[in-house]
């Protein structure tokens, strides 16, 4: 063996030396360390052993407690039950008492007694008592009829009746005091449900003796006792260790020993201390320091010189100590012995290792030595060769994945720079690929270090900042943005470089427009928790803060006109009262000189308000349309007509007509807000110009910003221009709102424009106000575009006759607003009617049922009652289909019905005699047509 090869020796003396250093190293460190560690596993299992003990006898404690709640539980659920069942038997007692004439006192006398004589439990039962504290039902003879507070017992009496007063003042409840059991001896604690009868005059209670609960929690901890016994004689710790369980007076309530279970500990007595062994137990306990004392042993009785150790646990729940004991010697056994067994086996072991290692020493080292000459010849550049080795073991796998690697070497040389070369052009295609999506992304990005230099831009980011990529990366952010927009967005950036991500906007201008940025600043952290750059993410919101400014611009136009629409309602109504009394004034006092010289301009005034109230509704989008296929072409044509002829001689009015489509909206409103812009234009160029109408179809495709966004769809298009002054800012920010005007005091409403909004918003169109580049500014109305057919010309309506006779004819008058009612009841009189009123619909309701000779109706149609106008007109012509039947109303957003082929003659106020005839007449007309 020793004449063998240079490696074969090395190998020989580098195991022999291996062997050696292995043995003094089992025999120095081992030995101790193992017969330490098994030392200390032993005394861990005592430590171990006694805190799962510690632990089973804690869950028997919680659960005992839980069992406790739940007994208490059930209990009160069972007392609560027991007087529920009570009262049903009462109210069936006082219901069949009732049946068989029985008085109160009998039947009252009846339930005490049978209550007397109901018990549950074990020793449960049913007490009455009235709101003065009186027994009236008990089972105890002594305290029948017995009034508490003639008890000896003061604080007795006073508690009992506080429960009492608790109860009836709170309804029911568990009260707790003391009381005798029926057997006599002392009060003790008991628990009673309590529930207030009112109607009866009395409560009832039905209670249970606490110490009974407590009795079945001791037989539960006796049962846990037990099975903590049975648990303790399965332990052992080490050879002869075990655990046992004591008391705070020292009674051992388990031990493995039955010569000393269930006896008293105190007389044993540590002979190293001279004090008894229960009192320096209970003094470590929990402190997690062992007690070393000498005791005797099994196999050596009353000779105290063996060690032993001691862990205790306390348990104040139970009132427990739970302690392990075990001698010293026992643990030290089973270190010993183990540590004997492993250095034999290392001995054994080292012998073995040595022959084995000879024998394979000699086996492993030729096939190395020609793997080492392979290898040789590898290295001087011969990548043909080969081992030639062919063996099942490691070594034959090794000569294998040699030749296999030269092999692959070989390969790999030849196709490297080809891999190279497609690996380079694909890194090189996949970041092309990567700056496509990032410069075609509607966002500005860009990454900075922690020192705000530029490492990416794409291309968006580049272009808001005038230059490009390859210029901003590497520059430090203060030579790239605005110096002022970096002390705005300096705070933001010094956030994010904290740690945290930040989102905020901003806005600057750019080529003259405001542009509205949404930022999100990213901060990026590293595996070590530094902050090493950031990225920014920007997003152009400016369409996006327009359209919720539009938003909010239609909200607060939508509530000024409900504000509006309210008003008009109202002031007709006023309307109406000033204006019949003023036509009244001056039917009726004709010949008083000098008169009209004061009423004709209050009426023209009242007529005035009428028209103002008439543009609010308007507005407010509550005036009533009559919508009828229009043709677009001959309105605009009629209108511009008009309005020539109506405006000064420097001032030009051409017309540009696209469309010869049909409209389906109400004609009089459309030509009435054509000729307010066209007013309004006039006023915009005092010393004359030009006003175009230009009419054209619109498809929309994507939304147009209007005053709203207009969906797509098909739409007609009519643009009213001038050559005028414009609009200013604040001009165009309220010019559709209502008494807006900036003409001078006395030369407007200010509700032009409003009404022509509130036309277009009613006829589901959108409108817009621009000031042109080259001065002045336009108007666009956009209507829907719907396929209607324009209608031939009718022909004219019989004419409305001067005078009707409406002598004694009885005519029912419906209108809450009292005013208003006596102004619309005169002009009826003077019609020649005869007039029964009523101010709500449900008067009116009962006048129509009630008489048949009512020949018409004319009523509000907004009043209290269950009906509104409609519903009485309905109900009018049920009772008789050839009556008169007008219904006026200040609020013309009230229309025909839908859903219903009837139609009413709808009267708008403020009104005078001759409309109000004319009404009654086309109604009559309309009446006989029905027939």
């Amino acid at each position: 063996m020793m004449s063998g090869t240079k490696l074969v020796r090395r190998f020989f003396w580098v195991i022999l030396m291996i062997i050696a250093v292995m043995f003094i190293a089992v025999y120095v460190y081992s030995v101790p360390l193992i017969q330490k560690e098994v030392y200390e596993i032993e005394r861990n299992s005592a430590r171990l052993a006694l805190n799962n003990v510690f632990q089973l006898a804690n869950k028997m404690y919680s659960n005992l407690e839980s069992y406790r709640a739940q007994a208490l539980d059930a209990h009160k659920q069972r007392l609560k039950a027991v007087v529920e069942l009570t009262e049903a038997q009462i109210a069936n007692t006082f219901a069949q008492a009732e049946k068989d004439n029985l008085s109160t006192e009998q039947v009252r006398t009846r339930i005490f007694n049978n209550l007397r004589n109901v018990t549950y439990g074990s020793a449960g039962y049913i007490w009455v008592a009235d709101h003065d504290a009186t027994l009236l039902s008990h089972p105890d003879p002594r305290f029948q009829g017995f009034e508490i507070s003639q008890t000896d017992n003061r604080d007795q009496a006073h508690l009992i009746r506080q429960v009492i007063d608790t109860a009836v003042k709170e309804g029911e409840g568990y009260y707790q005091y003391k009381w005798q059991r029926l057997s006599k001896g002392p009060a003790i604690d008991k628990l009673s449900y309590v529930k207030n009868f009112p109607q009866w005059g009395f409560v009832i209670g039905s209670g249970l003796y606490l110490d009974d609960l407590e009795a079945e929690v001791q037989t539960r901890k006796q049962a846990a006792i037990q099975e903590v016994r049975e648990a303790l004689s399965e332990i052992r710790v080490a050879k002869t260790g075990y655990l046992y369980i004591f008391d705070n007076n020292g009674h051992l309530l388990a031990h493995p020993n039955p010569n000393i279970d269930q006896t008293s500990a105190l007389p044993l007595i540590n002979p190293s201390s001279g004090r008894p062994i229960i009192e320096e137990l209970i003094e470590i306990a929990d402190t997690g320091r062992e007690l070393h004392y000498k005791w005797d042993s099994p196999s050596d009785p009353g000779n105290y010189v063996y060690d032993k150790i001691s862990l205790v646990r306390s348990m104040e729940g139970f009132g427990w100590y739970i302690c392990s004991s075990v001698y010293v010697d026992d643990l030290r056994h089973s270190s010993v012995q183990l540590s004997q067994r492993i250095l034999t086996i290392a001995l054994i072991s080292i012998l073995l290792a040595m022959g084995l290692a000879v024998f394979f020493i000699n086996r492993i080292v030729q096939p190395i030595k020609r793997l080492a000459h392979t290898a040789e010849r590898v290295r001087g550049g011969d990548l043909t060769a080969r081992s030639g080795i062919q063996r099942d073991d490691e070594l034959g796998m090794l000569a294998q994945t040699f030749d296999s690697m030269v092999q692959r070497l070989r390969t790999n040389i030849q196709t490297l720079d080809s891999k190279v070369q497609e690996r380079t052009q694909e890194l090189a295609q996949l970041e092309e690929r990567q700056r496509l999506i990032l410069d075609a992304l509607p966002a500005q990005i860009a990454y900075l270090d922690a020192d705000l230099h530029y490492l990416f831009v794409n291309q968006g980011y580049a272009d808001l900042f005038g230059g490009d990529k390859q210029g901003i990366v590497g520059r430090s952010i203060n030579s790239v943005i605005d110096p002022q927009m970096m002390d705005t967005i300096r705070p933001q950036i010094e956030q994010c470089l904290a740690g945290e991500e930040v989102m905020f906007e901003y806005s600057f201008n750019r080529d003259g427009q405001e542009m509205i940025t949404k930022r999100i600043l990213l901060p990026d952290i590293n595996s070590h928790g530094e902050i090493i750059g950031l990225l920014n993410l920007s997003l152009d919101i400016t369409a996006e803060k327009e359209a919720e400014r539009r938003l909010t611009e239609a909200q607060r136009m939508n509530a000024a006109g409900q504000l509006a629409g309210g008003l008009a309602h109202d002031f007709n109504n006023l309307l109406s009262v000033i204006q019949g009394n003023l036509l009244a004034a001056g039917d009726r006092f004709t010949e008083t000189e000098g008169l009209q010289k004061y009423l004709t301009p209050a009426i023209r005034a009242s007529r005035r308000g009428a028209d103002i109230t008439a543009r609010l509704l308007a507005f407010s989008r509550r005036q009533a349309l009559a919508p009828t296929a229009v043709d677009v072409k001959s309105l605009i044509q009629d209108t511009v007509e008009l309005v020539t002829s109506s405006l000064p001689g420097n001032i030009q009015v051409t017309q540009e007509i696209e469309s010869d489509a049909a409209l389906f909206v109400d004609p009089g409103q459309l030509e009435n807000a054509l000729v307010n812009l066209a007013l309004n234009a006039r006023d915009a160029m005092p010393e004359g110009g030009k006003i175009e109408l230009r009419v054209r179809n619109l498809r929309v495709e994507s939304p147009l910003e209007y005053d709203e966004a207009v969906p797509a769809g098909d739409y007609v298009e009519i643009r009213v221009s001038d050559t005028g002054s414009g609009f200013s800012g604040e001009a165009l920010a309220q010019a559709c709102e209502p008494f807006f005007t900036t003409k001078g005091t006395g030369k407007g409403s200010g509700l032009g424009l409003s009404m022509v909004y509130g036309f277009i918003k009613q006829s589901r169109g959108f409108i817009t106000i621009v000031n042109r580049p080259e001065g002045g500014a336009y108007v666009s109305l956009l209507l829907p575009l719907t396929d209607v057919d324009i209608p031939q010309n009718q022909p004219p309506a019989p004419p409305t006759p001067a005078h009707q006779d409406f002598t004694n004819q009885l005519m029912l008058l419906v209108e809450d607003d009292r005013d208003v009612r006596a102004v619309v009841r005169d002009q009826l009189i003077a019609l020649g009617f005869t007039v029964l009123e009523a101010g709500d619909a449900d008067e009116a309701e009962q006048l129509i049922r009630s008489l048949p000779e009512i020949e018409g109706l004319v009523s509000d149609i907004d009043m209290p009652g269950r009906l509104n106008g409609f519903g009485l007109a309905e109900l009018m012509r049920e009772q008789d289909c050839n009556s008169t039947i007008v219904l006026i109303s200040g609020n013309a957003v009230h229309q025909q019905p839908k859903g219903t082929d009837q139609t009413w003659e709808i009267l708008p106020k403020p009104f005078d005699r001759d409309a109000l005839a004319a009404a009654i007449c086309a109604a009559r007309r309309a009446s006989s047509g029905n027939r």
